[in-house]
């Protein structure tokens, strides 16, 4: 039974990471490659990865500036239509704040993101460490649990 719960727990992680491939700059289409570099202003590009999901195509841009990351995802026209960015812990509103603190309560938090569609924060993101079991804890701004 062991066994068959970890084939299916691997083969879910496969069919999961088969939908997204590592892309070069010089591969994207010519929007999108536009829009990456406007993005990439004063940022050092750590990958770029083109994924699709429901048949529809997007494109996740890691960058890192001043030491603190920066995940932007495009769509195929080369809209923004995510952005996660690393902030610090004192940036996190209080009422995020109060409901982190709440909920990882005994574990470390590792890092913070902001995540906002539109330029409007709808969810901050910790990552947490404890003992050797590492998760992450969403929260509205608001301090209520994010759910998708």
């Amino acid at each position: 039974m062991k066994l068959m719960k970890l084939l299916t727990a691997l083969l879910c992680c496969i069919v999961a990471f088969a939908a997204e491939t590592k892309v070069k700059l010089e591969d994207l289409p010519g929007p999108v490659r536009t829009s990456v570099q406007e993005q990439l202003k004063g940022a050092e590009l750590v990958g770029l990865t083109k994924e699709k999901e429901k048949g529809k195509t997007s494109y996740e841009v890691e960058t890192k500036r001043n030491g603190k990351t920066r995940d932007i995802l495009l769509d195929a026209s080369g809209a923004v239509t995510e952005v996660e960015q690393e902030i610090d812990l004192a940036a996190v509103p209080a009422a995020a704040r109060a409901a982190l603190d709440k909920r990882t309560a005994g574990a470390t938090i590792t890092k913070i993101e902001a995540l906002s569609k539109g330029g409007t924060i709808f969810a901050y993101e910790a990552a947490i460490k404890k003992g050797r079991k590492a998760s992450e804890v969403l929260v509205t701004p608001e301090g209520k649990p994010f759910k998708d």
